[in-house]
Parts: C-alpha cells; sequence; structure tokens
C-alpha cells in the first residue's frame, strides 16, 4: 500500500466525515431540544438532494437549486415539529421516537412516489477534473473541495448563531434545562421549532452537496442517517462539536478500513460505523465527548 493510496483514502475520509459530521450535527439540536433521537434526518438527506437534483435537470442554476431544495427540506422540517412532536409533547421519549420512525416512512414513501426508485445524477458544482493537494501524489475532484468547504462554513456560522445572538443563546439555555428556561421567559416551544428547522437545513444541505459523488435515489437517507446517528453516538450524543468530530473519525476509519481491507472484505465497509458505535458503547456509553449522566 503506497503513501499516496493512503493519502487518497483520507481525502476521501474526511469528505464522507464532513457529511456524517453535518448530519450529526442535526441529531445533536433536536436531542438538545426535546431529548428525542429523530430517526427521520436521514430523510432529510433525502429530500435535499432529490429536490435539488429536480430543479437543477428543470434549468435552474445550481446554487439556487440547493437554495430551493434546502429552503424546502426546512419547512418540512419545521412542519413535523407542528404537527407531529407538539400535539404529543405530553407522551414519552419512546413515543416520541415512534413518530419520528413514522415520519421517515412516511417521507421515503413520499420521494419514491415522487421521483421513482432509480438514482438520479446530478452534476458537479464546478467540473469534474481532478485537482493534485500534494500531499503524497494524492488528487480530489472539486467536490470534494465543495463538500469540505461548505461544511466547514456550516460549522462555523452555527458556532456564531449559538454564542453571539440572543437566538442562539436562548437554543443554548434550552438545551440545558428546558424548565428554567421557560422560568425566565424563553419560548422553549419556539426553540425546539427552530431545532427541527436547522436539522432539516443541515441534512437536506448534506444531501444537495454529496449528491453529485453519490446521486440520489429515494432510499440513500436510510445508510447516511444511520452512519450520522453512529457519528452522533460516538462523539456523545447532544455534544455539537463531538457530533462533528465523530462524523470525520467515522468517515476515516471507513475510507481507511474499506481501502486497506482484503479486496473481498470492501463490501462490509458499511459495517464499520455500527461496530465503531458498539465497542464505543461499550467501553464509554457517554462517548468521546459526552458527559456521564449519574443517578
Amino acid at each position: 500500500m503506497t503513501a499516496s493510496a493512503v493519502a487518497q483514502y483520507l481525502v476521501s475520509g474526511l469528505t464522507l466525515g464532513s457529511i456524517y459530521g453535518m448530519i450529526a450535527l442535526g441529531f445533536a439540536l433536536i436531542y438538545n431540544a426535546t431529548g428525542i433521537v429523530n430517526f427521520a434526518q436521514g430523510e432529510f438527506v433525502t429530500l435535499g438532494a432529490l429536490i435539488a437534483i429536480s430543479c437543477s435537470a428543470a434549468g435552474l442554476p445550481m446554487p439556487l437549486a440547493v437554495l430551493v431544495g434546502v429552503a424546502t427540506v426546512t419547512l418540512i422540517a419545521a412542519a413535523l415539529e407542528w404537527g407531529a412532536i407538539r400535539p404529543a409533547r405530553g407522551a414519552s421519549v419512546i413515543t416520541l421516537i415512534v413518530i419520528t420512525i413514522g415520519a421517515s416512512i412516511l417521507l421515503r414513501g413520499a420521494a419514491m412516489w415522487l421521483w421513482g426508485p432509480d438514482a438520479l445524477p446530478m452534476r458537479s458544482f464546478s467540473g469534474e477534473t481532478p485537482i493534485s493537494v500534494g500531499i503524497a501524489g494524492a488528487t480530489v475532484l472539486p467536490q470534494h473541495l465543495w463538500v469540505i468547504g461548505i461544511v466547514v462554513v456550516t460549522m462555523v456560522t452555527l458556532r456564531l448563531l449559538g454564542e453571539r445572538t440572543q437566538v442562539g443563546k436562548a437554543m443554548r439555555a434550552c438545551a440545558v434545562n428546558r424548565d428554567a428556561a421557560r422560568l425566565v421567559g424563553i419560548p422553549a416551544e419556539r426553540m425546539v421549532r427552530l431545532s427541527f428547522a436547522l436539522s432539516g437545513l443541515l441534512g437536506s444541505l448534506a444531501g444537495a452537496i454529496v449528491a453529485p459523488l453519490a446521486m440520489g435515489q429515494y432510499n440513500m437517507g436510510i445508510m447516511l442517517g444511520l452512519k450520522g446517528f453512529a457519528a452522533a453516538i460516538l462523539g456523545g450524543i447532544g455534544n455539537p462539536f463531538g457530533a462533528v468530530l465523530g462524523g470525520l473519525l467515522l468517515g476515516t476509519l471507513e475510507s481507511l478500513g474499506a481501502g486497506l481491507s482484503p479486496s473481498g472484505w470492501s463490501g462490509y465497509k458499511d459495517a464499520i460505523a455500527f461496530a465503531v458505535m458498539l465497542l464505543v458503547l461499550l467501553a464509554k456509553p457517554s462517548g468521546l465527548l459526552g458527559r456521564r449522566v449519574t443517578a
């Protein structure tokens, strides 16, 4: 195995990990706001990709196609909270999680009905000519740079939103203690809806930027959503920085594992994410950066 091949796997791993980290951050936002795991997160990815593909095929410029996809899914996520989660807010956590599973099945069925079962291509944002990055001879596609760049900008923007704005501080307060936040006048219900909207934004943006690399299909969100969940568990569920770190680690391990393993084992690369998640749950149930909860 040459240094060039290892560098190539690292580049691919960072690209995958950036997508996993963005999806994992969506899980973390909703978990902090409601205490539940939103298993419809993968379908936000699917819809973001498919809507952007349709808009691009209809002739819209690529930035506008992505914007339409992200905005539409953001509204769908907010509607999910308003129409399904809020009416059941007095129910148990398990009931709320089951509601998100039902929403996932519904959205996946709608995607298959609207777009069919076939994978749909999407053109790259700026061509497909490989670029040499000078790391042991590794090359990257322009779309890889778009993915990493957009993810970095999104993470920085969310960090500034959380630390520099009143809305961000209110969301952080609700994440720490929703009851106390209500007592000081913070509209906790509005913060929950905003968390769902942001989660939809992150998921749909991840789907739109990965579609030129993986194509869009009605069930693409199943595996991406599960790996995003595994990344959130790895980093510490509810920890935004841990979600991003977990995604990067998971993507790198998956890429290296698939590339360095014997050729007959390459089909098992998807199992790496879940094997890592199980090992972390056994060794450190709170995740790498999560805090242990004591009774």
